[in-house]
Parts: C-alpha cells; sequence; structure tokens
C-alpha cells in the first residue's frame, strides 16, 4: 500500500480539512452548517415528501467533533515510517491523519500517542498486500457523558511485545484511559475486528449515559457514534411513540437495548429482539446496570420471531424498527404487518431506503403520521429520519 497525504494540519477548526480531498469521509467541506441542513431537508423533502411534509430537521449547535468512536488504520509509508489514519476513497490506500474535524479530540491525541510508541518498542504495522507486520488498526471509543475512554488495539497476533511496559507506556501519556484491549484478527479481511479479545488494562469495556440510562460499552457494541444527537433522536422516536405505559412494545434489530430500554419506563413491557449474541449479552447487562425488570430479551431473528408471535394471537401496540443503512426486508416488514402493531416507529439512517419501506407498509394498512430527519452526521451527505406509521385498516 502506499500513504496518500501526509500533510500536517495546523489548524482545522476553522477551514476546510486539508485531507479533505483525499479521504472521502466529509462531503461538505467548505460548506456552511445551516447550507449543510438546508441540503438535506432538501433532500428527505424530495424522497419522502410523497408521503408527507418532513419536519424541520434538528441540527447540532456544535457540530465539529462529535464522533465517539474513531478509528484509525495502520500502514507505513515508502520509507517505512508508521502512518495511520482512514483509507482514500475508493482505494486502500491510506491517509495519514493527525487531527480530524468531526472526530472526538482525545481519541484523536491517543492515536497518535499509540503510534509514536511503535518505534521504541519496534512494533512494526501490517502490511495488507504482504500479511506481515503487527499493529493493524486502533479503535478509540469515549463516553460523553462519564468521560470514559476505550482503546482497542488491532493486532495480526496475539502477541504483544512487552505488553505490560506497552501498556504503562501509553497510560503515562494519557492517564485519562480507563481500559485498553488486544483484539486480534489474523484474517485476510476488511473486517476491523477479529473474533478474539483478552484485556490489557481496566474492565474490557467502558459505559456512557444516554436518555438518564447507563449503557454498557464493550468494543464491537453497536452504540451511536454521535451522542448528543442520538438523545435527541430517541427522544423524538418515543414521543413519536406516544406510550401511555400501558402498551406492550416490541424493539426489533434491539442491538445492545438502547430504544427497548428507553422505552420500558413508559410502556408495561418491551420485548427485545436481536439476532448477535454478544449484543443480547450487553442488553441484558444493561437491563441489569438499570434495574429495568419489564424488557425480555430474546437471541433471534426478528422476522422469525415476530411470525412466531402473530401466529400465537400475541398482542403488540408499537414496533420500534432502526435497521442498517440498507433497510428493512420485505420478509421483515411483512412479519411486522402479521403483528399488526397500532403504531410503527421507523428510525432511517437511509431515506432512499426508507421511501422503499414506506411504499411497502402503505400498502398493507398502514398510514405515514410524521416525519422528522435529525442530523447524526455532520459534514456528510448522511441523514437519519424518524418515521411514525399508525395502522389504519
Amino acid at each position: 500500500m502506499q500513504e496518500a497525504g501526509n500533510k500536517k494540519p495546523k489548524d482545522i477548526k476553522n477551514r476546510i480539512c486539508p485531507y479533505a480531498g483525499k479521504c472521502g469521509g466529509c462531503d461538505y467541506q467548505g460548506v456552511d452548517y445551516s447550507e449543510q441542513l438546508k441540503k438535506k431537508q432538501k433532500l428527505v423533502q424530495s424522497l419522502l415528501g410523497e408521503f408527507g411534509k418532513p419536519e424541520p430537521i434538528i441540527g447540532m449547535k456544535q457540530e465539529k467533533n462529535y464522533r465517539n468512536k474513531v478509528h484509525a488504520v495502520f500502514d507505513h509509508d515508502k520509507k517505512g515510517n508508521a502512518i495511520c489514519g482512514v483509507y482514500e476513497k475508493k482505494s486502500h490506500r491510506v491517509v495519514n491523519i493527525e487531527q480530524c474535524m468531526i472526530e472526538d479530540e482525545k481519541a484523536d491525541a491517543i492515536i497518535l500517542s499509540v503510534k509514536s510508541l511503535l518505534k521504541s518498542f519496534k512494533i512494526k504495522t501490517f502490511d495488507e498486500d504482504t500479511g506481515y507486520g503487527l499493529l493493524r488498526h486502533v479503535l478509540v471509543r469515549t463516553g460523553h457523558a462519564t468521560g470514559q475512554i476505550l482503546v482497542v488495539l488491532v493486532l495480526s497476533s496475539p502477541v504483544l511485545p512487552s505488553k505490560n511496559n506497552f501498556v504503562k507506556a501509553l497510560l503515562k501519556l494519557h492517564p485519562e484511559i480507563t481500559s485498553i484491549v488486544l483484539n486480534v484478527n489474523d484474517r485476510r479481511t476488511s473486517m476491523v475486528l477479529g473474533d478474539k479479545e483478552s484485556v490489557l488494562y481496566g474492565k474490557g469495556y467502558i459505559e456512557d449515559v444516554l436518555c438518564g440510562l447507563r449503557f454498557h460499552i464493550s468494543p464491537k457494541s453497536f452504540y451511536q457514534v454521535n451522542p448528543v444527537q442520538t438523545e435527541v433522536l430517541y427522544r423524538k422516536a418515543m414521543e413519536y411513540a406516544g406510550l401511555t405505559g400501558k402498551e406492550c412494545v416490541v424493539d426489533a434489530y434491539s442491538g445492545i437495548g438502547t430504544i427497548g430500554l428507553i422505552a420500558a419506563g413508559s410502556a408495561a413491557k418491551v420485548i427485545s429482539v436481536e439476532l448477535n449474541k454478544d449484543a443480547v449479552r450487553d442488553a441484558i447487562s444493561n437491563a441489569r446496570i438499570n434495574s429495568i425488570k419489564n424488557v425480555q430479551f430474546y437471541q433471534k431473528d426478528a422476522s422469525d420471531f415476530l411470525v412466531e408471535m402473530a401466529g400465537q394471537n400475541a398482542a403488540c401496540d408499537v414496533v420500534f424498527m432502526d435497521p442498517p443503512r440498507a433497510g428493512s426486508t420485505e420478509t421483515f416488514m411483512s412479519s411486522v404487518v402479521s403483528l399488526a402493531p397500532k403504531r410503527i416507529v421507523y428510525v432511517s439512517c437511509d431515506p432512499q431506503t426508507l421511501a422503499r419501506d414506506l411504499k411497502f407498509f402503505t400498502k398493507k394498512g398502514y398510514a405515514v403520521k410524521k416525519i422528522c430527519p435529525v442530523d447524526m452526521f455532520p459534514f456528510t451527505e448522511k441523514v437519519e429520519v424518524i418515521t411514525l406509521l399508525q395502522r389504519v385498516k
């Protein structure tokens, strides 16, 4: 691999990012934030306007350095010097980045410190072409409310030379770190994390507070990358759900249980369904941490589970669905329709696939009542959208 850029920024807070032409992570470099919001509102209107008029987009007060999950890929330049950053758009050439305007500043500083320690500890960076080298990635997760910091060192081998001294050196530079995990990814894959992990320091996870609840976040946990706007997003979702304390709620694609656990305080019962066993384990832990007892957790395919519920004539008032960027599947949506909830709250990270899915629901007895875009990803074209669907027949 080749280094795609090594320009050192002096200050990127008030000007176009010097990596903008190569990184590809931000679509709206140099665009005023108010103009970014207008563009996103227009996009949502063009894609979803046929279902109703979207509410005004909810933007951020401080739109920079919002990412609480920061990932850096490690490589070396032609002279053998370590570099780290992101892959250049549509390539596997690494853009050497020292400061990013949308990433947590402490996380960026920790990643640079890891890079600075490599030479003295004789740690080689991984080379994708040859398969040689040790350090592949560094992942840093920060708790916005708690200040806790988790550092994940992704290696091609489980052996980290002088690991105790390396950990001590990193903690000396950054005593604010609360946990360090060694993750082993020894496969030729584009996946960042491997299956094997060992805790080098701390508990191996961090906690954060969201909508008044405490959440346990491990290296592989799905947790929204913008904590400030996640609270906005989930509070809007609860508003749309209209819970009174009497409802049975299903949280599909539940992950570590965030939406379902937040809903539990205003519902009679919550059924949380997730296929990933690690996420379910975290969700159960999160319920215990918050002393929530009216949530039932199931590690199952959500489509199959909802079909089973419908077959047993189970009653359900509200379904929360928060599918991946590809949107939902017709199989899953058919299972939701068969369950016949009074309301569906659909949280989408892609208005284009949302438009496709809304066409399905509106042909199956549901009407779109409310649409609200939330800006979770400033400086990118991405926009989150919450939609309320109500059964009409």
